[in-house]
């Protein structure tokens, strides 16, 4: 099992405090940092200092980890266009030596795609504008020489398919979700990684039933992944304290996601073991707290690695 650390910028950090936080998931042993794609603030709340683009920022984390994947979850497709990604993607690998993991999805946040004038199509049109990009950006990634598509949205002519990654054939994709149809559909044909996201231990496990089924008629096979808000401490006041400065409710985060002791929590990692988890992504909601990485490091990563 591998434990990455997961961050939401948006909810009010600098790049600083990115760089921070990934430089001690680095050196405490964690598999990755990866950090969200948005725009704006989720939920009410004080910004901060607002949010920062993702893949600026993991450029910049490129040149100051050495061992430490990095990647988006998730980087909607309605942010970018699929020519100008593949190329953010690519460099961003070059620039890391070939460790980013592109986490990509359809784009659901509505507020924040209206604060800073980005178009927002409904669902039919988001998903069929998220297909064509995956198949473009594998297609500029592996293409030989050049590479052309000519599809609904998209329409791309003689492409030099310019800068490749370092990765070959190309960065891992994460496609996350729990839809019963397009999701897995999607997953099956172009993911190396599947991902449920924020789910019960009994929803984790009917998600992962549908796409290892959707699977089976492509013959590929695919890594298997949570994401679990994280709330880690040694007695029940630190857990209170941690759980509040996630705006989290301590019982229902233990229900809900991953909370308590951490003999608790290993635990419950152990219990998604068993379903075929590979790796989880402990989403960490304050920054600031380095005590708490240091805690899962030390008595969470050793029993379950």
């Amino acid at each position: 099992m591998k434990l990455r650390i997961f961050t939401e910028p948006q909810q009010g950090s600098t790049y600083d405090d990115l760089l921070t936080v990934a430089q001690a998931a680095e050196r405490l042993g964690f598999d990755a940092f990866f950090r969200s794609d948005h725009y704006q603030r989720i939920g009410a709340g004080d910004p901060g200092p607002g949010s920062t683009d993702a893949w600026i920022t993991l450029a910049g984390l490129a040149r100051e980890t050495s061992r430490i994947r990095l990647g988006t979850l998730v980087t909607p497709a309605t942010f970018r266009l699929p020519g100008p990604l593949a190329i953010s993607v690519a460099t961003v690998d070059q620039m890391s030596g070939g460790r980013v993991e592109l986490g990509f999805g359809t784009g659901w946040f509505d507020t924040e795609h209206s604060a800073y004038g980005i178009p927002f199509p409904p669902l039919n049109e988001r998903f069929g504008r998220f297909e064509e990009q995956l198949e473009i950006i594998t297609g500029l990634w592996t293409a030989e020489k050049g590479y052309s598509f000519d599809g609904r949205y998209y329409r791309l002519v003689d492409s030099p398919a310019l800068p490749k990654p370092v990765q070959r054939p190309r960065p891992p994709f994460i496609i996350g979700g729990v839809g019963a149809k397009r999701t897995p559909r999607l997953a099956a044909r172009y993911a190396d990684e599947y991902n449920v996201p924020f789910r019960t231990l009994a929803d984790t496990e009917t998600a992962l039933a549908t796409v290892r089924a959707a699977c089976e008629e492509t013959g590929r096979t695919l890594a298997y992944s949570v994401a679990q808000t994280t709330v880690v401490g040694r007695d029940q006041a630190e857990i209170e304290r941690r759980a509040a400065a996630a705006e989290q409710v301590p019982d229902t985060l233990r229900e809900n996601g991953l909370a308590g002791t951490p003999a608790e929590v290993v635990e419950k990692i152990r219990k998604f073991a068993e379903l075929g988890v590979d790796r989880v992504y402990l989403q960490i909601m304050d920054l600031s707290d380095l005590e708490h990485l240091e805690l899962i490091a030390a008595e969470v990563l050793p029993h379950v690695g």
